[in-house]
């Protein structure tokens, strides 16, 4: 999720931006870096996800997205971000995108999905489970015994079962191929975690177990020429975030009025620079099994947010934004 505020990361997460333009700036990965490889962005509707797929696409892989928001139909979020808008702009940016509805809560499904990727293209080198949709289901600051059971237990459902029953089927098809990488999307690193307390019980378990799903992942797979990683974003200037203040992404600082923390934040695009360069890199299993936030990973690859900026969300978290310092993100980004 963004830093601080209630609105996810994952598929409940994206850029303000009007379908049918992908904005290109800053810099970023070649554009046929990934010429060949076959990605599958697993929560790709909107935010992170989207990201992600985008500039997977614009370094020139072969992008499959998948959820549940399409044109015939939405999901229970009733928002406009469909996974065929996804994939077009995946394919705009120089890559080539394939919507495939998947409710990964349902292995038959992810199952079929896998299917044809490998009938498909053969390959999978690049998974991101980055499936979440719990915006609407966790409570703020309420202990255990007072949230509603029933939408925590889902809440879990579908930020920690998708990503296991997905990686169950994608992983025997991403190992027939030396190199490949799994990225698990979450909020928060996980020194950070480890010590603060994160929203809910079921928020805070929830992206705890995300992170301990990329170190056990990078034991299962390093010995079998693949990696694994946690990410996260910082502050992102998701669909959602941008709504929550009501805010575009061409006015986001306005947002500062309410939220003068905000400044820190960054693109969806920011993270999807990220994975494209940890799937570029010849030396990524150095990272295998580790906990990585965008803004680390902007100081060691040198790309940048489209604003030419490297925000780094997580250090200014922990030296301005939990001392209560006043905002300021000078030296930060």
């Amino acid at each position: 999720m963004g830093v601080g505020v209630g609105v996810g990361v994952g598929g409940g997460a994206g850029v303000g931006m009007a379908y049918g333009s992908v904005p290109r700036g800053g810099r970023a990965l070649g554009s046929r870096a990934l010429d060949g490889k076959v990605a599958l962005v697993a929560g790709a509707t909107r935010g992170a996800g989207r990201g992600i797929a985008v500039e997977l696409g614009a370094a020139g892989a072969t992008v499959y997205v998948t959820g549940r928001s399409t044109r015939a139909r939405r999901s229970e979020y009733n928002r406009p971000e469909t996974i065929e808008d996804t994939a077009d702009l995946v394919t705009e940016a120089g890559g080539r995108g394939v919507a495939v509805p998947t409710d990964h809560l349902e292995p038959t499904q992810v199952r079929a999905l896998v299917d044809r990727i490998a009938t498909e293209q053969g390959r999978l080198d690049v998974l991101v489970n980055d499936v979440w949709g719990g915006e609407l289901l966790f409570e703020w600051d309420k202990p255990l015994w007072e949230h509603d059971l029933d939408n925590g237990l889902r809440l879990l459902r579908l930020a920690v079962e998708t990503h296991a029953i997905t990686s169950h089927h994608a992983l025997p098809l991403l190992v027939r191929t030396p190199g490949g990488l799994v990225v698990e999307m979450t909020d928060g690193t996980d020194v950070y975690n480890r010590s603060h307390y994160r929203v809910s019980f079921f928020y805070d378990l929830a992206k705890a177990a995300v992170l301990r799903m990329a170190f056990s992942l990078g034991h299962e797979l390093g010995p079998r020429g693949a990696s694994a990683v946690a990410l996260t974003p910082g502050w992102m200037r998701s669909e959602i975030m941008l709504d929550h203040y009501g805010v575009t992404e061409e006015n986001w600082r306005d947002a500062l009025a309410a939220q003068p923390h905000f400044c820190i934040a960054e693109t969806p695009y920011y993270t999807g620079r990220a994975v494209a360069a940890l799937a570029h890199d010849p030396q990524v299993a150095r990272w295998n099994g580790t906990s990585l936030s965008s803004g680390q990973l902007a100081q060691e690859y040198g790309f940048t947010d489209l604003d030419g900026s490297r925000p780094d969300a997580w250090r200014y978290v922990v030296e301005v934004q939990d001392p209560d310092h006043p905002a300021n993100a000078t030296g930060y980004r």
